[in-house]
């Protein structure tokens, strides 16, 4: 079903992969009759000429880019703009759409929800950017219906971004990387490895997109195979998926830790941009004659079955048939998992779910960026004709992508077909994602063809004794367990027809509702706020030296933003940034808000000129061991704040809020053995943060523990990896040494921390 080649390859005339080895230039020339060079053929990839034809640095290796477009929602545009205001916006100076997918029916907060969505409609008519409001569409399907375009590049504040299908790369970034873009600066990474898919086959009867990519998920998620690399996918096997079955494929290589996706494009794109009214956004794509990947994945689509990604992670994947043949093993095993995903706070139990030698599931839902596509649902309709899915406690809740979809589906019948079943069709809204509705019951299981199924994603409360689960499926394995009343049914055991439905995209629905300015900035308007809106709190620059407090210690394999800073209601408080980080870590350490709050009151009489001792009683102990071996050390040259250390952080949501909750708090660091993605390692550092490294082994320090990083400002001016710090025992009077590193910083990115925040940086 998935293989992945063991170092680089090359493809040839596109359908000939050749693996990396000392006889792969012979075996070039041969089928090509001339010699390639490897550079030539890296140059080949439709990455790099994209990657290129946006750089503004004229160094290949240190990209420096600028994109076409930006994209937000309305958890995060709020701080974006409000980031980019204090530092000196007065105009958006590209397309820049503002959506409103997410909050839409949050469960709390009273106006909040509507009084962020009129300063975004406030703020694209001052700016000139573009409002989407709510229940018109998700982020990322008005992207594709509006705003992507061959050879373009997209940048959005969700992490995913994911436009390749279309011929657009497009990445999902913290809030703070599209602030740079708004104030005309860039987006710096080193050129990243390119990795080719590499499809073959055709998809058997009942397979869909989730299928394949959480099939590809499976196979590359655990060892890193594509991480902060480019996915660019080639081969025959594209040339059998239909345009939506592409976008259902992409949006998912976010689960990967990809950087971004690109795939080749044909007639079938093509169509696409002609439905939706702009085919002068075509642009045919396709590696050069001998093009050069860092890795290959083999994808042979005949093979791929249903599958299941069981609770707590879209990796965690199985053929459908296989779980329902070996359901003890395997779902024992999963509770297993999830001690350690739960930290035993909760019992948690599937095996409850099997009656008669069959698993049954609660809830199904098929909705956003990724299940709510037109093809999607259609299928799902299809399978569900004729059936109705009981008066029992099963529920199948369907939300298409976007109002255009929706009444596309209401004008061939599908919507019927799917409400007469018993099920509900609801508006584009991404909350089934991320915690903002549909919450199951207690012990409940859910399957989605949705994005994430992390802990607690689903909106249970794990501090209220609560646990419901998702496994993550295709739209059509989902119906045909929804005809079985919630039997765990793959799709390929449906034996009627699927059509095949033409779709015809009704422009008027924007037209009538979006708000668009074309690029017209309006100075005179003014911004509406609403009492929760509030501004950035003062931050300071990096001190000469730091204490540093452990103020949680987190073990797990990886830890995800969302545990970092839970989505669902939280997420009412995204424009109040102290109400916001109240709910730091509430999931996964509910002692880390008072422990981070009490060490910060030392830097906050700092910064007020007062003597941090009299704020804090660890002060004067601590200082006074440290001047045992830094004489110079004192509470004018060094800052308190808090740290965090997590194995492997940042998995998940580009939400810039993991860090700047533990900004605001006084966090002045992470230490982690790696960072999960690259996106939340920036997030850290736009907001003033270190991103410190430590080898893998038994920690030289432990939770409430004080460290102390002497030189830290110089050692960051100065482009100094390596980093000396100490454990401070005021007990014992000793300090313990031991090693952290920053790891690669650009100059900008040092300026950033040493400015103590991109706010400060710019700041006018």
């Amino acid at each position: 079903m998935i293989e992945l080649l063991q170092g680089g390859a090359y493809l040839v005339k596109g359908t000939e992969i050749i693996p990396d080895s000392a006889d792969a230039a012979a075996a070039i020339a041969s089928k090509t009759g001339r010699t390639v060079s490897r550079q030539e053929a890296v140059e080949n990839t439709i990455a790099y000429g994209i990657l290129k034809s946006h750089n503004t640095s004229g160094n290949m290796d240190k990209l420096k880019i600028r994109f076409d477009k930006l994209t937000s929602h309305d958890i995060t545009f709020v701080g974006i703009i409000q980031t980019a205001r204090a530092s000196g916006l007065t105009k958006f100076p590209m397309p820049y759409v503002l959506t409103n997918c997410h909050n839409s029916l949050c469960a709390v907060g009273g106006t909040i929800n509507e009084d962020d969505h009129m300063f975004g409609l406030t703020c694209a008519k001052k700016y000139g950017g573009v409002y989407v409001p709510p229940h018109q569409a998700v982020i990322h399907q008005y992207a594709r219906e509006m705003l992507a375009g061959g050879g373009k590049m997209i940048l959005g504040s969700d992490s995913h971004t994911r436009y390749g299908a279309l011929g657009t790369m497009a990445m999902g970034e913290g809030g703070p990387e599209l602030v740079k873009q708004l104030l005309n600066q860039t987006y710096d990474i080193n050129m990243p490895g390119v990795v080719g898919v590499y499809l073959k086959g055709t998809p058997v009867k009942g397979v869909g997109p989730q299928d394949v990519a959480l099939a590809i998920i499976g196979a590359v998620f655990k060892n890193g195979y594509v991480k902060n690399k480019v996915m660019e996918f080639v081969g025959p096997g594209v040339a059998s998926l239909s345009a939506d079955f592409r976008i259902g494929i992409d949006v998912m290589t976010t689960e990967t830790t990809c950087l971004s996706s690109i795939w080749k494009t044909d007639d079938e794109i093509k169509d696409f941009y002609e439905i939706h009214g702009r085919s002068e956004e075509y642009r045919e794509l396709a590696p050069g004659e001998v093009a050069y990947y860092d890795g290959m994945i083999v994808v042979d689509l005949d093979q791929v079955r249903p599958m299941i990604a069981m609770p707590f992670h879209p990796s965690n994947t199985y053929t459908i048939e296989e779980l329902n043949a070996n359901l003890e093993d395997i779902l024992a095993e999963t509770e297993k998992r999830a001690l350690v995903s739960l930290d035993g706070a909760v019992d948690f139990s599937l095996r409850s779910k099997v009656r008669d030698g069959h698993l049954y599931v609660d809830q199904g839902i098929i909705a956003g960026c990724a299940g709510g596509g037109f093809e999607n649902i259609c299928a799902a309709a299809d399978i569900l004709r004729g059936r109705y899915i009981g008066s029992d406690g099963f529920t199948l809740s369907v939300y298409p992508a976007s109002m255009p979809v929706y009444m596309e589906l209401i004008r061939n019948g599908c919507a019927a077909t799917i409400m007469e079943t018993g099920a509900v069709m609801k508006t584009a809204f991404c909350g089934p994602c991320f915690g903002a509705g549909d919450t199951p019951a207690n012990n409940a299981f859910s399957i989605r063809h949705s994005t994430r199924n992390f802990p607690n994603r689903e909106g249970s409360k794990l501090q209220n004794g609560q646990i419901s689960s998702v496994a993550l499926m295709d739209a059509r394995s989902i119906a045909a367990t929804a005809a079985n009343r919630g039997r765990l049914t793959p799709a390929t055991e449906f034996d009627g027809e699927l059509g095949r439905y033409r779709y015809h995209f009704d422009s008027k629905i924007y037209a009538n509702r979006v708000f668009d300015s074309h690029g017209v900035a309006d100075p005179d308007q003014e911004i509406q706020f609403g009492p929760n809106i509030k501004d950035w709190p003062a931050m300071g620059e990096l001190p000469e030296n730091l204490v540093l407090r452990v103020v949680s210690e987190i073990h797990d394999p990886v830890t995800t933003t969302d545990e970092l800073i839970p989505s669902g209601e939280t997420s009412s408080y995204r424009s109040n940034p102290l109400g916001l980080a109240e709910f730091t870590l509430s999931r996964k350490d509910p002692e880390y808000v008072g422990r981070a709050k009490d060490i910060q009151r030392a830097e906050k009489a700092r910064m007020a000129g007062e003597h941090p001792c009299q704020a804090h009683p660890d002060v004067k102990p601590l200082m006074q061991t440290i001047k045992t071996m830094f004489a110079d050390a004192s509470h004018e040259n060094t800052g308190f704040g808090s740290t965090i250390f997590a194995v492997k952080p940042g998995d998940g949501s580009a939400r810039e809020q993991a860090a700047s909750c533990q900004k605001v708090l006084g966090g002045w660091a992470n230490i982690a053995n790696e960072y999960a993605t690259k996106r939340y390692r920036s997030n850290l550092i736009n907001w003033g943060m270190l991103p410190f490294l430590i080898p893998e082994g038994e920690l030289p320090f432990k939770n409430l523990d004080y460290i102390f990083v002497p030189g830290i400002q110089k050692a960051v001016r100065d482009r100094i990896d390596e980093i000396k710090a100490y454990v401070v025992s005021p007990e014992s009077g000793s300090m313990k040494e031991f090693e952290l590193r920053l790891g690669e910083l650009t100059d900008e990115e040092r300026q950033i921390i040493l400015k103590g925040c991109l706010i400060n940086y710019n700041r006018v």
